[in-house]
């Protein structure tokens, strides 16, 4: 942390930093993006140590947060708080999580010389890059949110990136601070074998069970010995309270009382990432107070239960990946007296080429709900078979329309929103940029 560098490398990074820079002039003066990944990628190519060279002039130390959902959330809250306290934080807030993305986002700080003078850098780390980025990177805190199947042609099962995990994470100093996510038996199991300072993060609210373990579920057997768990309860898949009946494992102590933090953000998945910020921030030492000041004035980021008005209308866009995410949004939709929604799936490499998960999403408990139901997207046809197949009659209640461009998918259901509700609209990752740039006339990447 605060390292100095040697001339020789100081020079080097100089010029991978001007150019890079020089870089991100040119394509947002042409408007051809928001220069998120280029800069970064020519950068490493130039000086192929960037990231370890410029974190560890960071003063303070990074703070890496990992997981399949709720990382853009998290760092946005963490970085929120962490500025109201004082201190100036470098952020890959557009959500390029890979390491041109990571490299980018630490050039925006840095001078022309390649000096980076920021007290910490929050960065949100695509899951399956963890591995290669720890060491460049030796991070002050790890925050690992969950673990859930996503994109499994690139990715694979979540047990292969938790071993992954483990394996690196147990190389680091002691030193290291890190935050699993209690309520997944994956993660808890990692933070107990960490000789690390390990921090845990959960909930202890019996009465937000669900009524039953939902479809979309991945881990449900022992980390330890295989064994299946007894559950308690569980609060999204396999979230929850359990306890191993053959060996013992069970659920780790979270740090903190769920149940005195409250939140702004919709959706019981968002108070996982409030309780992993507040996690991270009073590990930091920032006043409790100011903590839950920010917590309870936060605004949500773009696509994440972000709220927007169109036309006078209410919208409200939930970012919809995969099988827990999307039952989570769902949940929220169904708990709303709100009668329209608009889907859309793509298949684009962001998304994951393979959408065979949406037969694992509850889309019944929608259609039951009844109301207009708009489909679209790259992979519209899929979605709208997927909720056909959810109907339990030929009588069912639901309005179900398809449309395959986007724009007129999108006027058509805020044509279908009454004045006095919100229209929900629930998309895959791409389709949320395509959809945030209808609405806003903008793009965010």
């Amino acid at each position: 942390m605060g390292k100095k560098i040697q001339l020789i490398d100081r020079v080097k990074l100089g010029l991978a930093v001007s150019i890079a820079k020089s870089v991100t002039f040119l394509v947002r003066s042409l408007r051809l993006g928001a220069a998120s990944v280029l800069p970064g990628s020519i950068a490493r190519r130039i000086e192929p140590r960037l990231l370890q060279l410029l974190s560890q002039q960071v003063k303070n130390g990074v703070i890496l947060i990992a997981g399949t959902n709720g990382k853009t959330t998290t760092a946005l809250l963490l970085c929120t708080i962490l500025e109201r306290a004082g201190y100036k934080i470098a952020h890959n807030s557009t959500g390029a999580n890979l390491e041109n993305g990571l490299a980018t986002a630490l050039i925006e700080n840095t001078s022309l010389l390649g000096a980076l003078n920021v007290d910490y850098a929050i960065l949100e780390v695509d899951e399956n890059i963890v591995p290669k980025v720890l060491k460049p990177l030796q991070p002050k805190i790890i925050i690992c949110l969950n673990l859930f199947r996503d994109q499994l042609d690139r990715y694979g099962e979540v047990d292969t990136i938790s071993k992954k995990w483990t394996k690196v994470i147990s190389t680091l100093p002691e030193t290291t601070v890190v935050i699993p996510n209690a309520d997944d038996p994956t993660l808890s199991y990692l933070g107990q074998q960490l000789n690390q300072k390990v921090l845990f993060f959960g909930l202890n609210e019996p009465e937000h069970y669900l009524e039953s373990i939902p479809h979309a579920v991945d881990s449900i057997y022992c980390p330890r010995c295989g064994h299946s768990l007894d559950y308690q309860g569980v609060y999204l898949s396999h979230l929850g309270d359990f306890t191993c009946p053959s060996c013992g494992f069970s659920k780790s102590k979270p740090s903190l009382e769920s149940s005195e933090w409250s939140q702004i953000l919709v959706g019981l998945y968002n108070k996982y990432n409030t309780l992993a910020a507040a996690t991270a921030a009073k590990e930091l030492g920032v006043e409790e107070g100011k903590i839950r000041e920010t917590i309870n004035n936060f605004q949500a980021a773009f696509g994440r239960a972000e709220d927007l008005v169109i036309d006078g209308k209410k919208v409200r866009i939930l970012l919809s990946k995969n099988p827990v995410g999307t039952n989570e949004t769902i949940r929220v939709v169904t708990q709303s007296q709100d009668t329209t929604t608009l889907m859309v799936l793509n298949d684009r490499t962001p998304d994951g080429t393979d959408v065979s998960w949406i037969w694992d999403v509850d889309t019944e408990k929608l259609v039951e709900r009844g109301g207009t139901l708009v489909v679209s997207g790259d992979r519209v046809y899929d979605m709208a078979l997927r909720l056909r197949y959810s109907e339990k009659s030929i009588d069912s209640k639901i309005n179900l329309i398809v449309e395959e461009d986007l724009k007129k998918a999108i006027n058509i259901a805020l044509k279908h929103t009454p004045k006095n509700e919100t229209l929900h609209i629930l998309p895959t990752y791409s389709a949320m940029l395509e959809v945030r740039e209808v609405l806003t006339g903008r793009k965010i990447l």
